[in-house]
């Protein structure tokens, strides 16, 4: 079993046990502290620590007291890490109707306390205020996803981007591995050059830190860095290196979008297709007389570099001190393996992209092993994996054939509103990951839990090697890798939707269907397919919703995995959502907003509930459709 000294330190007596009187990075986190690739704080924490620098971790500090977690670490000697956790806390604390959620899943207990909202915002404002000449680097989903003015569904209203409010001095937006790197390295240099400074000048060495200067920075010249896939609020448009230059994109400023629907909604259209090039062009953003500047991202990260990542000596367990404590999150990941990253999908109402974006970067067999062999070696693993997967199950070692037409590319979604005729949708490379792992003696069964995408499955090349190897994966994954019942994401029935989605027509799904229930029936299986929509997304009438009943009870189906939508930041739905406006046609678009319309629409989910029954005739009554009540009810 790992030792205390095994984790990152989380007191001061785990730095002594360490024999550290200081450290170079001190983390904050407002999730629990588990040490684990799929939790982001502790990837941050291990990529520094294999740079040679000391880091400590402060899960869920006490924002509320003497703020003594804030204190118990001491002034790091580079900068101070804030990440709200693995989930944007909004969405983490609320559901689709502003109700409290059963539970926190990141937190011990699933307690709803220990985490403030906005904690990027909280932590940061709090460290400042005790280390104002400490730089703070924000990362995170709920920094990345707020880099910019953007729509806050439970405030109802548009927010500057997070710097401003937070008073970070930088904020680092998708996977950090690489930006954190390069600043911690920078400030380092920067000690160096100091220090050499004084001993040039025949300064005695100080054990005190530089006073601030005016911008709040000493010890970190923000305004002479432009590290790649990380934002900055300057104090004016002066201060911007370079001043603008002609290949940046100048977006609408923040006042501009709270006078202006349209203004907003333009803005997105830029923002999510430079988180999607391989060339991207910096994004300048005029708030309240400062600038918000996001530099271009790193280029894609190479499978040498995200196996380095995987490969770091985590523990893969929660810290001792949440001993006899259920982690409801961990404890759905730590017998899963993620073998890849990013997703060209491009689904409208989705965050991967904006924050991973849509290049597939896959780990290697070797490293996928090793980790399996890993988790082998826990107490609890019982030869079961609950997951081979990653954003998509099925993108694994795929990518543009020419990456030159890849690298002039700004389409969100490489398979919509068509399959590109670029992408390699071999899935050779997954079938030999698959039977690899399912080859190793502590495996009894591997299962694949991550989303399914079935028009990659259905999609034919040119290629019949290609084509055969789909239709391989498609009976290999059925018959060999579902625990009884495969999760996939339809999202809704009507195409008009699903083009608003960004997700394939029906039809696909239905094609699918058939041949699952057909290899099933062939193998002697008794498996289930349970699909997942959504209701009131935008461009959904309750009269689609409607037709979603019909069809899905026509196919024998009994909802379970359902959602209203919920306006996350930096979507394209969201934008659609708030703005009454499309993004990329600034044409109007329908949404349900009010409690009444999306009511309308979700109850037709439970069609077969007879407390439901009266409502919906009432509902099919109001908009004229009484053939649809015959359809569900009979006559």
């Amino acid at each position: 079993m790992p030792q205390l000294t095994d984790f990152l330190p989380t007191t001061r007596k785990e730095m002594e046990l360490r024999g550290w009187d200081e450290v170079d990075v001190v983390l904050f986190s407002g999730d629990a502290y588990v040490d684990h690739p799929s939790f982001g704080a502790a990837v941050i924490g291990r990529i520094l620590e294999a740079e040679g620098l000391r880091v400590a971790i402060v899960p869920q500090p006490n924002w509320r007291d003497d703020l003594r977690d804030f204190r118990k670490m001491g002034r790091p000697r580079l900068f101070f890490g804030v990440t709200a956790g693995c989930m944007d806390s909004m969405v983490n604390k609320y559901t689709a109707n502003k109700r409290l959620r059963s539970e926190d899943a990141y937190t011990p207990d699933g307690r709803h306390d220990l985490r403030p909202e906005y904690p990027s915002i909280v932590y940061t404002q709090i460290l400042k205020r005790l280390y104002p000449d400490v730089p703070v680097v924000l990362g995170g989903i709920e920094a990345s996803m707020r880099r910019l003015t953007h729509y806050d569904y439970w405030q109802d209203g548009l927010r500057r981007s997070i710097l401003c409010d937070s008073g970070a001095d930088i904020l680092v937006y998708g996977m950090g591995e690489k930006p954190i790197v390069a600043i911690a390295q920078q400030l380092q240099q920067n000690e160096i050059e100091n220090e050499k400074m004084k001993i040039e000048n025949g300064v005695q060495q100080s054990t005190q830190h530089q006073v601030s200067q005016p911008d709040g920075n000493s010890q970190f010249p923000i305004h002479n860095f432009q590290f790649p896939q990380t934002a900055v609020l300057y104090p004016n448009k002066g201060a911007i290196p370079g001043g603008i230059m002609p290949d940046d994109i100048v977006l609408n400023s923040h006042s501009e979008c709270l006078r202006d629907k349209r203004a907003e909604a333009a803005n997105f259209r830029h923002i999510e297709e430079e988180s999607n090039k391989m060339r991207a062009s910096r994004l300048i953003q005029e708030v309240e007389g400062q600038y918000v500047v996001v530099n271009a991202p790193y280029p894609p990260m190479t499978t040498e570099e995200l196996d380095r990542s995987f490969d770091l000596p985590y523990t893969r367990l929660p810290h001792p001190r949440y001993k006899d404590k259920r982690i409801p999150a961990y404890d759905m990941i730590k017998h899963s393996v993620n073998i890849h990253r990013g997703c060209f999908g491009g689904c409208a109402f989705c965050t991967i992209s904006a924050h991973q974006g849509k290049f597939i970067v896959s780990r290697s067999k070797e490293s996928i092993l090793k980790e399996v062999k890993a988790i082998a070696q826990l107490p609890d693993f019982k030869g079961y994996l609950s997951d081979l997967g990653g954003p998509s199950a099925n993108m694994y070692g795929m990518g543009g054939n020419d990456k030159a037409l890849c690298a002039r590319c700004k389409r969100p979604s490489c398979i919509h509103p068509k399959v590109c005729p670029n992408l390699n949708t071999d899935h050779r490379p997954l079938l030999d990951i698959y039977r690899a792992v399912d080859a190793l003696p502590e495996v009894k069964k591997s299962f694949i839990g991550s989303g399914v995408r079935y028009d990659l499955l259905q999609h034919r090349t040119d290629d019949e090697a290609i084509n055969r190897a789909a239709k391989e994966y498609t009976h290999e994954l059925i018959t060999r890798h579902v625990s009884g019942r495969l999760k996939v994401a339809p999202e809704h029935t009507s195409d008009a939707v699903l083009h608003v989605m960004r997700k394939p027509s029906f039809s696909q799904f239905e094609q699918f269907k058939r041949t699952f229930d057909r290899i099933n029936r062939e193998e002697g299986l008794r498996q289930q397919i349970i699909p997942y929509f959504i209701s009131s997304h935008p461009g959904c009438t309750a009269e689609d919703m409607a037709e979603l009943a019909v069809l899905t009870k026509r196919m024998d189906f009994h909802l379970e995995q359902v959602q209203d939508f919920t306006p996350t930041p930096m979507t394209v739905s969201t934008e659609a959502w708030y703005t009454g406006l499309h993004p990329y046609t600034l044409q109007p678009i329908f949404s349900a907003k009010s409690q009444r319309d999306k009511l309308a629409q979700r109850q037709f989910f439970f069609w077969y509930k007879p407390e439901m029954r009266r409502a919906i005739m009432d509902e099919l009554r109001r908009m004229g459709r009484r053939d649809l009540i015959d359809k569900l009810f009979g006559r």
